[in-house]
């Protein structure tokens, strides 16, 4: 029985990852607290010894030779020479305990024990798998949808290993429909040590799944040569990246958009069709205002003395398109620079006089709306 019983422990560290010098302290603790629970007047003397060369497991309880004993770990010189001959006054006798006559109790608790030391280094190893996957995208089937708070509980796998991730109320996209059975891509935002195991927070709204997502689809940006520099995103509506090129070469936004647009396509796609500004970065602040502000056209944006506000001039047909609608496109650019805008038209500033304009210089006849930019 012994032999077989340590092919079942290499057969759970080679089925389930979990080493067997783990399960065999386990086992011990089991063992010891099973004999301890039949005897619990010899508790104290209790040993388990573990020959994984001889593929044995030794239970015993040790009691000390003593003149007059006075409990159940100590016996007569005379009761030790009749197990040991040579035995003296101080020396410690080991007696053996059969198993097999462990009460029923005993038994379970050992049982217990053991089925516990299983489920937790099972779930030491998924934590471990999974914390290493934070901040990353992982593929995921939604399973349950609750009623009452909107959480949706999915099951997502990392390397073979599979467990339960939670997207709180708050991390769904506003207005996405999301039904059981439904396969998508989530953002793993934390994961967590529970009584239960390890608890996934996942998200749909962070813009980390954005960035991640551009990783999954452009070379180009896995490999370094882009760089993804700022993202502002508001979940479900429009996004706007800002991205860097180390390689004179390489185009930045061309790499993102891709052929006829199929990488950012494929982004927007998952994304429920979510609107995705792409601009270049640049460490001149008034220049990436102004690249941020797109779809609009601007005409000059000036670095204030505070350092962290910049004015912006648009043509006229431009100011709506440049604010965006309900403010969204201005707020954006503002998230994506760090920076607060202050957008006029060009005709009060001329009216104002604080600037002169070149009115040849401006192309007013475009009328574009933020309706016609949202249809782009």
């Amino acid at each position: 029985m012994n032999s077989e019983f340590f092919l079942a422990l290499e057969e759970i560290e080679r089925d389930k990852g979990i080493p067997k010098d783990y399960m065999l302290e386990r086992i011990n603790q089991a063992l010891l607290a099973a004999v301890r629970k039949d005897n619990p007047a010899v508790a104290d003397g209790v040993v388990v010894e573990v020959d994984e060369v001889k593929k044995k497991i030794g239970i015993f309880i040790e009691k000390t030779v003593t003149e007059e004993p006075e409990n159940e770990l100590e016996i007569t010189l005379e009761q030790a020479r009749a197990i040991r001959a040579k035995a003296q006054i101080g020396d410690v006798i080991r007696f053996d305990v059969e198993t097999k006559k462990f009460g029923r109790i005993a038994a379970q608790a050992a049982k217990q024990v053991i089925i516990q030391g299983i489920r937790e280094a099972e779930r030491g190893m998924i934590y471990e798998e999974f914390t290493s996957r934070e901040h990353e995208v992982l593929s995921g089937v939604v399973h349950r949808i609750d009623p009452k708070n909107g959480n949706v509980y999915m099951k997502v796998a990392s390397n073979g290993d599979m467990t339960e991730a939670v997207m709180l109320a708050g991390e769904r996209v506003k207005g996405e429909v999301i039904n059981e059975g439904d396969r998508m891509k989530v953002y793993v935002v934390e994961v967590r040590r529970s009584t239960r195991g390890p608890q996934i927070i996942i998200s749909r709204t962070h813009p980390g799944l954005v960035k991640r997502l551009f990783e999954l689809e452009v070379p180009e940006i896995f490999d370094g040569t882009v760089e993804i520099k700022s993202i502002a995103r508001e979940a479900g509506s429009r996004t706007k990246i800002a991205v860097w090129s180390n390689d004179p070469e390489v185009d930045a936004i061309g790499a993102c958009v891709g052929a006829k647009g199929a990488r950012v396509d494929n982004v927007v796609a998952e994304l429920g069709g979510e609107k995705i500004d792409i601009v270049n970065y640049s460490d001149d602040i008034e220049d990436f205002v102004a690249a941020a502000l797109a779809p609009a056209e601007v005409y000059s944006a000036t670095l204030l003395e505070d350092g962290r506000s910049c004015r912006v001039i648009v043509p006229d047909s431009q100011l709506s398109l440049a604010i965006g609608k309900e403010g969204k496109n201005a707020r954006l650019a503002a998230k994506l620079t760090n920076c607060k805008i202050d957008i006029k038209p060009a005709s009060q500033m001329m009216e104002s006089g604080s600037i002169k304009i070149d009115l040849s210089k401006l192309d007013l006849s475009d009328d574009k709306t933020e309706e016609a930019a949202e249809e782009e």
